[in-house]
């Protein structure tokens, strides 16, 4: 069969019903991910709630948020690696099923280790689908077009941040307890899940489709590698000092974005804002900024950058550094400013990401594609799971402000780390 440049089907009724399936299962992806964060980022509507009806402090819930993502991250150097052997379509909805059933357990907690426990085993849970699905993606679309496919598949989850900000505002404006803040939202979750599972496919083989060609290692190589043990697929990712240096990197990244996601819902309904209930809206600029910087930047690095995911990142690393420092020294009663400078840091924040997972397959080739992406994310979160406790005991004991001093600093690093990498 004829195959174009690009390792897709060439012209004909078969690149057609490649065509159709690739976007059926991008947008399944997409659908799933559109709602997997009120699984997970939910936490930080909770947390006020939390600190006045049980009496712990912030740098104690602080651990527990740790506790979900560090579960999160060694999930993803697991479930990575099980994507390339099994596939996602089972893991994606079995994961987001698993992670309703754990919020609603998590919701009756009565103690600090029955609430500590099942957010824990809701960050593995949480775990199953990135990485699986991001193989997914590098089986259905070219390298040519993988920044765009992965940018939508991030336009998805930073969607799912607007949406689990949205309903976390609405409930926290209706001053439920933090109970429902992890039962509620987590219904859209459980339909999601089940869709996706009758939409997606792993793979064109299992429509009976023949595969994409594998540009990075074609040929006896390309079969080598689709052979090769989890142990072998380890190895070879963590041997790379490109990717390590593209995984360092992130986790400067993860710090940053993690700190607004889970602590910016605090700040805004912290001593500042107290005359102004509504100001919780403001923090819906945060997660459109992310959607819509995850989406540009995938596109950016294929038409822009020719492919090369490292400077986009650090250009746009840098700005949000600048953007951070701005959200730290601007009065909190300029409202109109703080919304503006909310949705830019999560448009810089967030963008970079798809050309970091894009970074897997380039460099480590379509059938380590999972298991580069666990690894990679892994990392992250571990770095990520710092935000808890150190964000926490800041918020203890000096002003909520400080909070966009730090991550203006992690993104620096953040930039800073990605530069030796040239393609």
């Amino acid at each position: 069969m004829e195959m174009t440049k690009a390792g897709e089907p060439g012209m004909g009724a078969e690149a057609q019903e490649h065509r159709w399936w690739k976007f059926r299962v991008l947008f399944g992806l997409m659908f799933a991910y559109l709602f997997f964060y009120t699984g997970r980022q939910n936490f930080g509507w909770a947390l006020v709630s939390m600190n006045e009806a049980l009496g712990y402090s912030m740098q104690q819930l602080g651990w527990i948020s740790s506790a979900g993502l560090m579960a999160y991250g060694f999930g993803q150097f697991i479930n990575g690696n099980l994507g390339d052997k099994f596939g996602g379509r089972v893991m994606v909805t079995v994961g987001g099923l698993l992670s309703v059933v754990l919020n609603w357990v998590t919701s009756f907690g009565t103690s600090y280790w029955t609430i500590f426990a099942p957010w824990a085993a809701n960050g593995y849970a949480q775990s199953m689908a990135w990485a699986p699905g991001s193989r997914m993606i590098s089986n259905w679309w070219p390298a040519g077009e993988r920044g765009k496919a992965y940018g939508l598949y991030l336009f998805a989850a930073g969607s799912s941040s607007i949406v689990i900000f949205a309903i976390g505002a609405g409930l926290a404006a209706m001053a439920l307890s933090w109970e429902w803040i992890f039962r509620l939202p987590v219904l859209l979750l459980a339909v999601a899940s089940i869709v996706f599972y009758f939409v997606a496919r792993d793979k064109p083989e299992d429509v009976g489709l023949p595969p994409l060609e594998d540009e990075h290692s074609g040929g006896d190589a390309g079969k080598a590698a689709e052979e090769e043990s989890s142990l072998q697929r380890y190895l070879h990712v963590l041997k790379d000092w490109r990717f390590l240096l593209a995984i360092i990197s992130l986790g400067f990244e993860s710090f940053a974005r993690y700190g607004l996601v889970i602590w910016v819902p605090v700040h805004l309904m912290g001593s500042a804002y107290k005359e102004s209930p509504s100001a919780v809206w403001i923090g819906v600029a945060l997660p459109v900024g992310m959607a819509l910087g995850a989406l540009c930047a995938g596109f950016v690095s294929d038409k822009f950058f020719g492919g090369n995911r490292s400077r986009p990142i650090a250009l746009l690393m840098t700005l949000a550094m600048l953007v951070l420092f701005l959200v730290y020294i601007t009065p909190p009663e300029w409202i109109g400013a703080g919304i503006v400078l909310l949705f830019l840091s999560g448009f810089l924040v967030y963008g970079p990401h798809s050309c970091y997972w894009a970074l897997c397959p380039d460099l480590m080739g379509r059938h380590r594609a999972g298991t580069a992406t666990g690894v990679m994310n892994f990392w992250a979160y571990m770095v990520a799971a710092a935000t808890g406790p150190t964000i926490g005991y800041t918020i203890d004991n000096y002003d909520t402000t400080v909070l966009f001093l730090l991550l203006s600093a992690s993104c620096a690093l953040g930039a800073l780390v990605i530069l030796p990498i040239r393609r």
